[in-house]
């Protein structure tokens, strides 16, 4: 019987076989010890492989993200968790300015294989100093590579790609998808960065989803299709580096395309995605390209205004059929 994993346990399944795989990996965090994390990402990983390996660190990203950087450069594969994105902002400098230069700077004599994971719990009600999505901040930083999965089996497979790669890397993981399930392998494998993967095919419009909205805008093809439009589905996977070939076809294909990202809309990851469609692809489009995003405003805790900020399967659905209201030749 195949087995199936949550993307919690499938992220923690990857970094364990890495652990096994390579002594000098070291991870380290807020929490990710004896406790196993926050969201419990990190269980079970303390007491196999001890406290050396596996190291609690005070609450100061800043810190955990330096410490990291010099366990990187010094032969040590390390991999350092921030327990809210939002968190991010306090090792900026240490992210940005040093993780992602210190290979140019000193001409690749130095490797910096560092992965810094970290989880965005939009849609949980934890307000706005705990909820944001800031992928796009990432994606502008030349030297950083950039993963969001959507789902167990990519997540392992990108987790296990990220820490064995020689360059830093921000892996961001979404809350609310980490107790969804798929099929997982117990053999080997890893997924290579680069690679988006085409979740459906269709052949009226294109929907490229990220992380979490990569599976609503499934159930969005899906109610598309009962009205018989047919979309493709995409999911990057990875920003940096982006696939923008497989997407690129896709557009040519379809002539629509429709950009998905749980993350505000203005300078969000859809504004380059849709730029780059209209580079390579203009004389393909029936139409601009449609983002769907949050709503540009601090997220709030209140469940009802937290639901009319984000994105839901109607905004999907709504945005695939503008392009018939628009009376551009009608989705084929």
């Amino acid at each position: 019987m195949p087995r199936e994993l949550s993307i919690a346990q499938a992220v923690n399944e990857g970094i364990r076989e890495e652990m096994r795989r390579d002594p000098n990996v070291v991870l380290m965090g807020e929490d990710v010890g004896e406790y196993g994390g926050v969201f419990g990402v990190t269980r079970g990983l303390h007491a196999e492989f001890g406290g050396e390996r596996v190291r609690d660190c005070p609450l100061n990203e800043a810190a955990i993200v330096g410490f990291a950087i010099g366990l990187a450069i010094s032969g040590k594969p390390a991999i350092a968790e921030i327990e809210f994105m939002d968190f991010v902002t306090f090792a900026m400098d240490a992210l940005v300015n040093q993780a992602a230069k210190l290979r140019y700077c000193y001409g690749g004599q130095v490797d910096m294989p560092l992965v810094v994971r970290t989880p965005v719990a939009a849609q949980l009600g934890f307000g706005s100093q705990h909820s944001q999505s800031l992928e796009a901040w990432f994606m502008h930083v030349p030297g950083l590579k950039v993963v969001m999965p959507s789902n167990a089996y990519d997540a392992k497979g990108l987790i296990k790609t990220a820490i064995r790669d020689r360059d830093p890397v921000l892996f961001i993981e979404n809350v609310s998808l980490y107790g969804t399930k798929t099929e997982v392998p117990e053999d080997e494998y890893t997924i290579p960065f680069g690679q988006a993967a085409v979740r459906r095919e269709g052949d009226d419009v294109t929907i490229i989803a990220l992380s979490s909205m990569a599976p609503l805008a499934l159930k969005a093809a899906d109610e598309l299709a009962r009205q018989g439009i047919h979309a493709e589905v995409i999911d990057p996977r990875t920003l940096a580096p982006l696939d923008m070939d497989t997407i690129v076809a896709s557009v040519e294909k379809t002539g629509r395309a429709v950009v998905v990202h749980l993350a505000h809309k203005t300078g969000g990851v859809g504004a380059e995605i849709a730029q780059q469609i209209t580079e390579r692809a203009f004389d393909y489009l029936d139409g601009p390209v449609v983002r769907v995003a949050s709503v540009d405003a601090p997220v709030a805790a209140s469940g009802t205004l937290e639901k009319a900020l984000y994105p839901d399967q109607r905004a999907i659905v709504e945005a695939c059929l503008s392009f018939r209201r628009a009376d551009v030749g009608g989705v084929r």
